[in-house]
């Protein structure tokens, strides 16, 4: 990491503050300095090593934010710049965002902390930020114009405030929000209890990120803002599968992994091999009567929601989005289906002009994981993760949970494969399968239909024409 986890000492923040305000040349000079992150990777935990002690979260392919105190006050620094994110090897996008990052740093702190938060503003345009979820004084909450003049680039801002209540929580720009945030503008908060909360248990291990998506079109850099709908890169922490780390954990272990919906649609989160609950939302922690062990949990735009599950089953267990188009990378929204269609006859004739060309999605979109095709630079597959079986044809919001017996505790190194004990892994069977049972009708319905055709119709496949005469 290209920081200073020291900060300095120096006097001459502004203290007291009851608005954002622009700093003065001279409270510039003491200015924390800004730690700078450029490095994809899941950091180890930021033990506290300043004010009250907490069990700090781990930002899953990202990392936290160091501060300073000052006069009792937790001092950072943000800085809003363009970046570049690897969001997988060898695909790079170019992002807004924080600190080097899209997103930008977690930022972690205690209940009854008073947070002092300098923002500069590096980008081509005007910014703030807005503390999604927090109580706070009005003029500190961030919305430019209505709260607050706007952060003119090259300019410093200060938002300071007592982190009031526990939990889970966001920051991201409420300035020219359709184009920063499109552009990775976004970033974690946590809020630790400040002593033992009755509906917050203590756990192992806390993981951190949130749900962000982009419309990137394959060989380009830059993501396209105007898209409102049709995203083609479905995030954790600006990272696609396969390039998104893994959440290590030992056997045993509570764990807790909390996170934010900033895209344009909500993402069914779903984990395989263990129940969960869900402990906290926007608002805080869960009544605990009003929670429910599940496998999944619905997750709505601008929402945060943290699980705790207890890590009893060994393995590598899938955690992704049960949007199933949300698990793929780089989609053409205008590929037509071609399952059925026999291409063997147009396939011969055209390689004869073409000896590259290849036919796609005849079996399914399988096959696609398997095929080494030439793709346009900077760019991802649609699926390319490789398992220790064979190609895990997934890609964007999946990653894998790993609950490992000998994982240390405090170890956040990824174990390795999951060694599968003797005749615990789904095998081919050798011998002659019995006939399966198959339905013989649709049923008979409700009611009877007013026409029925005169005699049974059945569907011919043929080759897709474009949308023809819909409207």
């Amino acid at each position: 990491m290209t920081s200073r986890r020291n900060f300095l000492t120096g006097a001459g923040a502004i203290t007291g503050a009851v608005a954002a305000a622009s700093v003065s040349k001279v409270a510039m000079a003491a200015l924390p300095e800004p730690a700078i992150q450029t490095k994809p990777d899941t950091m180890a935990p930021l033990v506290p090593s300043s004010g009250r002690h907490y069990n700090p979260v781990v930002t899953l392919n990202g990392w936290t934010l160091p501060w300073r105190m000052n006069n009792g006050v937790k001092e950072f620094h943000l800085v809003a710049e363009p970046v570049v994110r690897e969001m997988t090897p060898g695909f790079k996008a170019h992002l807004w965002g924080y600190n080097g990052q899209s997103p930008g740093p977690t930022i972690e702190v205690v209940e009854g902390d008073r947070v002092r938060i300098y923002v500069t503003n590096k980008l081509p345009e005007h910014t703030s930020i807005h503390w999604h979820g927090q109580r706070l004084p009005n003029g500190m909450d961030g919305v430019s114009g209505l709260t607050q003049k706007a952060i003119e680039p090259g300019k410093t801002f200060v938002y300071e405030f007592v982190a009031r209540r526990p939990g889970t929580f966001m920051y991201h720009p409420h300035a020219d929000e359709m184009t920063q945030m499109a552009m990775g503008m976004m970033g974690f908060w946590v809020t630790h209890p400040k002593e033992r909360h009755p509906l917050i248990e203590q756990v192992d291990r806390d993981f951190v990120f949130l749900l962000n998506a982009y419309d990137i079109e394959p060989g380009s850099f830059t993501p396209k803002i105007m898209t409102m709908l049709d995203f083609n890169l479905w995030t954790f922490n600006s990272r696609i599968s396969p390039g998104i780390d893994s959440m290590n954990v030992r056997k045993g272990d509570k764990v807790r992994i909390r996170f934010g919906n900033l895209t344009m649609t909500n993402h069914p989160i779903h984990l395989h091999g263990h129940e969960f609950l869900v402990t906290g939302t926007d608002g805080g922690p869960t009544p605990k009567s009003t929670r429910w062990y599940e496998v999944t949990t619905d997750v709505a735009v601008g929402q945060m929601r943290q699980i705790e599950f207890l890590a009893d089953e060994e393995g590598d267990w899938a955690f992704h989005c049960h949007k199933s188009h949300h698990t793929m990378n780089a989609m053409g929204h205008d590929v037509p289906t071609m399952i059925g269609v026999d291409h063997r006859k147009v396939v011969k004739e055209i390689t004869n002009l073409v000896p590259d060309y290849m036919v796609m999605g005849e079996r399914g979109m399988a096959d696609m994981a398997e095929m080494e095709m030439p793709l346009p630079d900077n760019t991802a597959p649609m699926m390319s993760g490789v398992g220790p079986f064979g190609s895990v044809e997934m890609g964007g919001m999946f990653t894998v949970v790993k609950v490992r017996r000998d994982q240390k505790p405090g170890d956040y190194q990824n174990p390795g494969w999951f060694k599968h004990p003797a005749g615990t892994v789904a095998f081919e069977f050798q011998g002659a399968p019995p006939g399966p049972a198959r339905a013989t009708t649709a049923g008979s319905g409700s009611m009877p239909a007013k026409t029925a055709p005169r005699k049974d119709i059945e569907v011919q496949i043929r080759k897709p024409s474009g949308h023809g005469a819909h409207h």
